[in-house]
């Protein structure tokens, strides 16, 4: 039996997609955001889930219904300023964005009750991830080191998907396990190229700040995973991509959901990997079977790097 995670995830946006089926325009309406996504592939995976977030607004009461998934246990404050929300149509078969909203910034009150409601949780649950905002100036990212340090010094273990200062933060805080993007590294000045033994020493320095373990993701080339002082590749099988956003989302849910179920770090990352791989082929981010994905584990290969770089 897995135990609870809790996920962070401060601002949800309704997302509208406009399809074509039997000829006529077929709208969907689902709950968005970084936070939501990890939400639902944690669920998909039989892992009970809290899912802290503000809600306000039309589109807040909206979400709300939205988000009462099976699996999926709501912890919401509530506050005068709205969601935001993103329309596309991909009647032709390619997405084209019609409007985005990422919402309006959270007051302090409702800061200040969704930070209560998270540690509450977490501090029983034991596994908590932070997830960040569509845009992040919506939240400081001295909430995430305040969470991060909160949480990690009172024994519950901390994984993020953020980049930036709300990355620094989160490990000035304090973290078990960071992910983040190989884009995002280069972005942030944190790598001084894509090359492997750049990326390497990119993720010795994140440990250094504060991480306990990190995966780096390549888009089409095998993430990189520092544990400890170890450094693998995540090798999965060459699939072909219907959507590839998300997957990245999937593999840091499932790494979560293995903890939860009380597997070792090297187990609980082949389970993301898995589950990052059968993401991209089907549209819908944190979607997927898991069954499909469990049934996958044993094509997830974790491989040494020989170009390593010590901590």
């Amino acid at each position: 039996m897995a135990s609870d995670v809790v996920v962070f995830a401060p601002r949800p946006v309704l997302t509208v997609t406009i399809e074509q089926r039997g000829g006529v325009p077929d709208v969907h309406l689902h709950a968005g955001g970084q936070g939501v996504w990890q939400a639902r592939m944690l669920a998909t995976l039989d892992v009970p889930v809290i899912l802290c977030a503000c809600l306000g607004g039309e589109t807040g009461r909206v979400l709300r219904h939205l988000l009462e998934e099976p699996g999926v246990r709501l912890r919401v404050s509530e506050g005068p300023s709205g969601n935001g929300a993103y329309v596309h149509d991909r009647r032709d078969g390619q997405r084209r964005e019609i409007a985005e909203n990422a919402g309006a910034e959270l007051t302090r009150h409702e800061l200040d009750e969704l930070v209560q409601l998270t540690l509450a949780e977490a501090l029983t649950a034991g596994l908590c991830v932070l997830s960040g905002a569509s845009d992040p100036a919506l939240v400081p990212p001295e909430i995430y080191q305040r969470l991060a340090h909160d949480l990690s010094t009172n024994g519950c273990r901390v994984l993020a998907d953020l980049t930036g200062a709300h990355l620094d933060a989160v490990l000035a805080g304090g973290a078990y396990l960071v992910k983040v993007s190989h884009e995002e590294l280069l972005a942030d000045g944190r790598a001084r190229s894509g090359g492997v033994g750049d990326l390497l020493a990119a993720m010795a320095d994140l440990q250094r700040a504060g991480a306990e373990a990190v995966i780096v993701t390549r888009a089409a080339e095998p993430a990189l995973v520092r544990l400890g002082e170890r450094a693998y590749e995540l090798r999965t099988p060459d699939l072909e991509p219907a959507d590839p956003r998300g997957a990245g989302d999937s593999l840091t849910a499932a790494v979560v959901a293995g903890l939860a179920r009380g597997q070792q770090l090297p187990a609980a990352v082949r389970l993301g990997g898995a589950a990052g791989a059968l993401n991209v082929t089907r549209h819908g981010l944190g979607s997927g079977s898991g069954y499909a994905v469990e049934r996958l584990v044993d094509r997830i290969e974790l491989r040494p790097v020989r170009q390593e770089v010590g901590p």
